[in-house]
């Protein structure tokens, strides 16, 4: 849940195709010229309340009582803003806030499966002060104008070697808060521990720097049983995987023609692969034309489709067409998975 300027909002609405690079990613934001504007801050327990009244005005909120529990077992999880120019140590006021969750294991699984209660959490699924948590939730944000500058100070203050490994993760329930959320780096479609959501919105902090794999990139030739990572395929051996798959797939399952299956495209396309562990268990096709690139040939091995590897290949896929610098995609679809 997010309240945002309309001019902040208006500023990343290109971010509204999911395949656009993000405008201000946080990582890139100077948060040395922001803090000249704004502060970050722990509010008072009579300063959250005064924020929450205000903030109900525009948003759907739980109760004091529960973000102050919260805030009692973690209090990193509550962060005040104000402008600098109106802002008194002696007796700080706040004009904005965000809210987290800071969640173990147990919390992010329910989370990533849609059963974890937000509007009054469990705190044994929430890390205390001196844990570090599995992931990091936003629950809520209400920042205004240039409040919305002490978003990115907030997660530089929860930058720290016990917070840092932790990735992001927020729901958009509005559409400014997507495009808001697209334009600061946060990914729609999330996953934890191999397992997807596509309700939510991901910002992988622990990838983002040079050194790390990209998603179209992430198998090493060695992952643990249940693991799901994608690749993009390199040698002849690989383009075996591939046509293995789509010929167990599409041949055998669906009885489609082989001239239909496999034609010269493939030798001018990139091809992605997704692994269940050291099995190739999918494919996906990407060719690229003058202003488009096109998704095709997806396919999953009939015994690993509950693993929900066919969202975590598309999403390298796009990924990959992403870094390339394209913003438009096409693909083809059987009727009954157009909701896919």
């Amino acid at each position: 849940m997010s309240a945002h300027d309309l001019k902040l909002t208006r500023a990343v609405r290109d971010v509204a195709n999911p395949i656009a690079m993000p405008h201000h990613p946080l990582w890139r934001i100077d948060t040395q010229n922001l803090a000249r504007r704004v502060v970050a801050f722990q509010p008072s327990g009579l300063e959250v309340t005064t924020l929450l009244n205000r903030a109900r005005k525009d948003l759907a909120l739980t109760t004091a009582d529960v973000v102050y529990q919260v805030m009692s077992h973690n209090p990193d999880s509550f962060w005040a803003f104000a402008r600098r120019s109106k802002y008194s140590a002696t007796a700080a006021a706040g004009e904005g806030f965000l809210a987290l969750l800071m969640l173990n294991e147990i919390g992010m699984k329910r989370l990533i499966d849609g059963t974890l209660d937000t509007k009054n959490p469990d705190l044994s699924m929430l890390t205390t002060q001196n844990e570090a948590p599995a992931g990091i939730y936003l629950w809520a944000v209400h920042a205004r104008g240039v409040l919305a500058g002490g978003i990115p100070l907030v997660f530089e203050k929860i930058s720290t070697p016990l917070y840092s490994s932790a990735d992001l993760y927020a729901r958009a329930v509005t559409d400014d808060g997507r495009r808001i959320l697209e334009g600061t780096g946060f990914v729609g479609g999330a996953a934890f521990r191999g397992v997807s959501a596509p309700h939510l919105h991901m910002y992988c902090r622990v990838q983002r720097g040079p050194e790390s794999a990209p998603l179209y990139d992430g198998y090493r030739g060695s992952a643990k049983s249940q693991d799901l990572s994608v690749t993009i395929a390199r040698n002849f051996e690989d383009m075996m995987r591939v046509t293995s798959i789509r010929s167990a797939v599409y041949l055998a399952e669906q009885e489609c023609p082989y001239d239909e299956e496999f034609d010269g495209n493939d030798f001018s396309a990139t091809h992605l692969i997704g692994y269940v562990g050291n099995e190739p268990a999918g494919c996906l096709r990407v060719r690229y034309f003058a202003d488009f690139a096109k998704i095709e040939r997806l396919a999953v091995r009939k015994e690993f489709r509950k693993k929900r590897l066919a969202l975590q290949i598309v999403r390298a896929g796009i990924e990959l067409c992403r870094a390339k610098g394209y913003r438009r995609l096409y693909s083809h679809s059987q009727k009954r998975l157009l909701d896919f």
